[in-house]
């Protein structure tokens, strides 16, 4: 039930505060120049407590995306990976700069969608995305679990369409100069971690979040945890990539036990710009060194399962795009085939 109260304020203005009283609910009021609009109100406010989305609307009202970020990466944030916390603080910095100081309430999927396009005069659509995914997620909690929001503004807004992977992969000169600058580097992890690219694929995220734990240099093997598609792998370490990592972890301090590379991912993306230019590089990119590794075990012999297996794809669709190398592979086993049995 609703009820009136007819008032005129401290400059002479009639004022109507309308009052809404729902058993089992607390009471709820605001204030009007017209009966009409606070009519309006009690009735609107009336139904939102009987479909139980009132609360949500009171909340979006009077809470700022600022504090939902803050209490986002407070307690949610600390639960995920640790280089994709550092990641993500980045992304929630830049959504605060933006949004920061306007309410839940005023973020609409048409204001998300402005800025969207001016994102992308900056960024690429794959990077807008992954700053995106990171709000939304954000936005569900605050859907589910604190209910300050009714529904997620993100979930109206479609993704990019991300450019097809690049094929992208160096010469044996290109590689052959790259190695020169990377033994020349001044810091001493970037070489290990240019070979660990090179011989195994690993992704830069993965080789920053090795721990000394789940190495072992014996055997030549690291075990990953910190994995894009969420499995655990273990990868082989070789030749004078684990000549390379012996080498730096020896000359680390002894007490080193935690991460091997404890260093951010954009100390790495500052350093890898400077060193290719220097390698004459310049339209390389880090991840390229995985599309290089792939395509050198594909060119020796190894299968498309193999490659898989190793690079930590769950599915043989992602490395369909060596299968041109393999071809001179694939009739060496049939010749081998033939010789064998078919004499």
């Amino acid at each position: 039930m609703a009820s009136y109260k007819k008032r005129i304020n401290s400059k002479g203005k009639l004022r109507w505060t309308a009052v809404v009283r729902v058993k089992g609910h607390p009471p709820s009021s605001a204030t009007f120049p017209r009966k009409h609009d606070a009519e309006e109100w009690a009735l609107a406010t009336e139904k939102d407590i009987r479909d139980g989305i009132h609360g949500f609307k009171r909340e979006a009202k009077r809470r700022t995306v600022s504090e939902m970020i803050d209490r986002y990466v407070d307690t949610v944030l600390p639960r995920k990976k640790p280089l994709t916390q550092e990641k993500q603080r980045g992304q929630y910095r830049v959504w605060k700069e933006l949004l920061g100081e306007h309410t839940l309430s005023a973020i609409t999927p048409a204001r998300l969608s402005t800025i969207r396009d001016d994102m992308l005069q900056l960024r690429a659509p794959a990077t807008v995305n992954r700053y995106f995914a990171a709000l939304s997620h954000c936005c569900e909690i605050a859907v589910r679990e604190w209910e300050w929001l009714e529904k997620n503004p993100c979930r109206r807004l479609a993704n990019l369409k991300e450019p097809r992977g690049r094929d992208r992969f160096l010469s044996e000169d290109e590689k052959a100069r790259l190695l020169d600058v990377s033994q020349a580097c001044r810091a001493p992890y970037f070489h290990p971690i240019v070979m660990l690219a090179l011989s195994t694929g690993m992704r830069q995220g993965e080789i920053l979040g090795i721990e000394r734990k789940d190495l072992d240099l014996h055997i030549g093997q690291v075990r990953l945890h910190n994995t894009k598609n969420g499995t655990s792998r273990t990868v082989p370490i070789r030749g004078k990539a684990l000549e390379a990592l012996q080498a730096y972890i020896i000359s680390q301090p002894a007490h080193i036990s935690g991460r091997i590379f404890p260093i951010s991912p954009e100390t790495v993306k500052a350093i890898w710009r400077r060193e290719r230019v220097k390698a004459n590089l310049e339209d390389v990119r880090f991840h390229d060194l995985r599309h290089t590794a792939a395509s050198y075990l594909a060119m020796n012999g190894a299968s498309l399962l193999d490659i898989a297996e190793i690079l930590g794809h769950k599915t043989l669709a992602m490395v369909q795009r060596y299968a041109h190398l393999t071809e001179s592979h694939l009739g060496d086993v049939v010749e081998a085939m033939n010789e064998k049995f078919l004499e």
